[in-house]
């Protein structure tokens, strides 16, 4: 099969999929796309080629995006972590290119205190939410230290003057990051 054709197949099963998942039969669909319910049918089952026009107002009827419909698929199934022995921490990036309104989700392993030093002390526009998985981590802000322990989560302003670190060995959390936190906490 060639790319195209793959791509062709891909989309007629999103749309397939998006439609029985909104529960909707096929002339549900047609009526909010403004197509025949045999039209549709035919593009679904690969009868009858998709034009842009018709490609967009399904889309739309959807509540999917162009991009949604045609991206290939990722075949990275399997996440590997990101070593990062100098600062202490292992990351593991859960969400690929802001693919969650600019927001990154990563999972994050801690081996290092937090420091409370001035110039390690990190300040960005946005907000930082993270959840303990296991362990314990202290969180710098400012002149506090705040301990975060298994099973609860933080949520703070990142123009706060910030830190993170692991309390009595290593700990791990799964972290939400807008496009500045990514760049500071994890690509630093």
């Amino acid at each position: 099969m060639t790319q195209d054709a793959e791509v062709d197949a891909l989309v007629r099963a999103r749309i397939r999929g998006l439609r029985i998942a909104k529960g909707w039969s096929l002339d549900e669909l047609a009526a909010r796309c403004y197509l025949s319910p045999s039209t549709l049918s035919r593009i679904e089952t690969g009868h009858r080629r998709i034009g842009l026009d018709q490609l967009t107002a399904i889309a739309r009827a959807l509540g999917a995006s162009l991009d949604q419909l045609v991206e290939t698929a990722n075949d990275d199934v399997v996440i590997k972590p990101h070593h990062h022995p100098e600062r202490g921490i292992t990351t593991w990036m859960l969400s690929g290119d802001h693919e969650h309104a600019g927001l990154t989700v990563a999972r994050v392993r801690v081996t290092r205190p937090a420091s409370r030093r001035p110039e390690d002390l990190r300040v960005h526009p946005g907000r930082d939410w993270f959840t303990v998985l296991s362990g314990t981590v202290e969180l710098v802000l400012g002149d506090r230290l705040v301990i975060v322990e298994t099973g609860e989560a933080a949520s703070f302003s990142t123009m706060t003057p910030h830190s993170f670190g692991a309390r009595g060995g290593p700990a791990e959390v799964i972290a939400v990051l807008t496009p500045d936190g990514e760049r500071t906490h994890v690509h630093s």
